[in-house]
């Protein structure tokens, strides 16, 4: 098949939605598929075996370094598929380039679905702007709606935007690369750069560090397990918008920046246990790469933690909004070393059964079917 990506987002920028349409990509590529990436154009993008790019102009995304926004591409998009029709189309994001690729896909019957991986809805009030709520639920919704179908990673989610009338909704799970994510990257060199001990509690944040992750109450467990236990250490993989406020605040807290690769991957299993507060996740990939590094995880209930977390078996699965019990299951996990460590390696085993290939190959007949059938209209897509 011709297959078309279309993503706001894409590596070398390290973000969920960015390595996740990689991964898809890399995935469908292997396969013999040939594989088209409309993605904003940058200088240090590299080339990659299989994948054709097809760069469109961008913008940077004000408060991400590093993050840029597609603007339309219409007749860019009018010209190249209409020359070379990909036989699907799949759109990662709702931005100016999703939009304009979902209106053109549509004008030349292409068949089009969509993804969605954020929840911007619930973006709104961490920035003052909680009012426009409503309107970017509205938005999303008129954008998904015009898809064929919505691929989504939890049947929860499925669930919740049926109920918000993006009624198209069909689950494609996420797995992990769990040979990349291993224990044995534990590094005691890099444990003792963190000025941590061999059997010191090493706590690790993965992710966008912005207001959205509600990361003071990260901050607010660590201190608590700080105070029983002077040496535990608490590390920070990433980067965005707050980084500098909490480095400021925090001069004990070390900061390694945005990673990827086995830099990421001996950075999860040099520590023990992985603090993920975010309330606003539609899946979180990072709860799944710490699961394989062989940590213990304590997480709300929602997305990744949902759908993997055995609560009490391979780390801590806390009720949304519980932010006492957040807190106490950090200090559960860091003051027993052998309840974390039986569940670290209870997480390792349940991560390493998550087969990449069983995804792709999920995606790949969704794109199949949807090439088959060329349904437009959502009332079609309940049938794929």
């Amino acid at each position: 098949m011709r297959l078309s990506l279309v993503s706001e987002t894409y590596p070398p920028e390290i973000n969920g939605v960015a390595l996740t349409v990689r991964d898809l990509a890399h995935g469908l590529a292997a396969r013999g598929h040939s594989v088209q990436v409309v993605r904003p154009r940058r200088e240090d993008r590299h080339n990659e075996p299989g994948i054709v790019g097809l760069d469109v102009a961008g913008l940077a995304l004000p408060h991400y370094p590093g993050l840029r926004i597609g603007l339309p591409a219409r007749a860019l998009l009018r010209r190249t598929w209409a020359a070379t029709p990909p036989d699907a189309v799949y759109i990662a994001t709702e931005g100016p380039l999703g939009w304009s690729a979902l209106d053109i896909a549509r004008r030349l019957q292409i068949p089009v679905c969509t993804g969605f991986h954020t929840r911007f809805g619930d973006y709104a009030s961490h920035y003052g702007i909680g009012w426009l709520t409503p309107l970017v639920w509205s938005w999303l919704r008129r954008f998904h709606r015009r898809a064929a179908a919505t691929l989504v990673p939890t049947r929860a989610l499925a669930h919740e935007l049926r109920e918000r009338g993006i009624d198209n909704a069909l689950v494609l799970h996420r797995a992990v690369d769990a040979d990349l994510f291993h224990p044995r990257h534990r590094d005691l060199a890099l444990r003792a750069a963190w000025g941590a001990g061999a059997n010191d509690p090493v706590v690790i944040y993965v992710g966008r560090i912005a207001a959205e992750k509600n990361l003071d109450l990260a901050v607010r467990a660590f201190r608590a397990l700080q105070e029983r236990v002077p040496t535990a250490r608490f590390v920070w993989v990433g980067d965005g918008p707050v980084r500098a406020r909490l480095a400021a605040a925090n001069s004990d807290f070390f900061f390694a920046g945005a990673l990827g690769g086995e830099d990421l991957a001996r950075h999860y299993a040099s520590a023990d246990l992985f603090a993920f507060p975010s309330l606003t996740e539609t899946f979180g990939n990072v709860t799944l790469e710490a699961m394989a590094s062989g940590l213990a995880v304590v997480a709300f209930d929602r997305g990744a933690a949902h759908e993997h977390l055995a609560d009490g078996i391979c780390g801590m699965r806390v009720p949304v909004d519980d932010a006492a019990g957040f807190v106490g299951a950090v200090l559960a996990l860091g003051l027993d070393d052998a309840l974390r460590d039986r569940q670290r390696e209870n997480a390792r085993l349940h991560a390493a059964a998550l087969s990449p290939a069983k995804v792709i190959g999920q995606f790949e007949s969704l794109l199949w079917q949807l090439a088959v059938e060329k349904p437009h209209a959502p009332a079609v897509a309940a049938r794929i």
